[in-house]
């Protein structure tokens, strides 16, 4: 039997709030049971329905950045996809940091985001190859010169294989297809990867993989 995933949107531009509703309305596995325009909307339908996923702005009435942490404690199992026009590696980071699942631009389509929505529905974070590069390349700040461990060197030769392919935007299946190995496999080395690392989602592993890199060409170069 097919579940059904109850979704909220908040968003203050009615007339692209009614198309993503109108959307996930004609996908017979969607529901939406909530909508609104601002933080304060955000909260109160997380508050009242705590939906499954919520799609949210971060430029809208109250900062979408800040409703983050305040639905989360009435609704802790909801999954945030910001849903928004800023590409900054700030803004993204800041939302994955806060609590947010998932990150997408505007410009996506009614069948992509509804892939994302399942994604993250299902536990797994996202946020677009193409974003998760920028994010890397914006946060990877120079070492400092007191030499830092290298959190690569726990990690197995097939877990770094593993975590290359993943930091470059490929998805488990797409990995246990390049590696000949079965999905479940890759999940068992990318949990294995997170408790080695003390990160919790693919776009911290891929930032700690590039960090890592950083810092071993610092050192090469002194």
């Amino acid at each position: 039997m097919m579940t059904t995933i109850k979704i909220a949107v908040v968003d203050d531009h009615p007339l692209f709030r009614e198309g993503v509703t109108r959307s996930f309305g004609e996908i017979e596995d969607f529901e939406m049971v909530g909508e609104g325009g601002s933080r304060d909307d955000a909260i109160r339908i997380v508050r009242d329905l705590c939906p499954d996923v919520m799609l949210m702005d971060i430029s809208m009435p109250g900062n979408g950045l800040e409703a983050i942490g305040e639905t989360l404690e009435y609704c802790p199992d909801l999954k945030i996809v910001m849903l928004t026009v800023s590409e900054a590696s700030d803004d993204i980071a800041n939302a994955l940091r806060l609590g947010a699942k998932g990150y997408v631009l505007k410009g996506i389509g009614s069948r992509g985001l509804a892939d994302v929505v399942r994604t993250v529905a299902a536990g797994e974070s996202y946020v677009s190859p193409a974003l998760s590069a920028r994010l890397i390349a914006g946060l990877s700040a120079p070492s400092e010169t007191a030499e830092k461990p290298d959190p690569m060197a726990e990690l197995t030769d097939r877990e770094q294989e593993v975590l290359s392919l993943v930091a470059s935007g490929l998805s488990n299946k797409r990995v246990a297809r390049e590696l000949d190995l079965h999905e479940k496999t890759v999940k068992h080395h990318m949990t294995r990867i997170f408790s080695k690392l003390k990160v919790s989602n693919r776009t911290e592993a891929a930032l700690a993989l590039r960090d890592a890199a950083d810092q071993r060409s610092t050192v090469e170069r002194t």
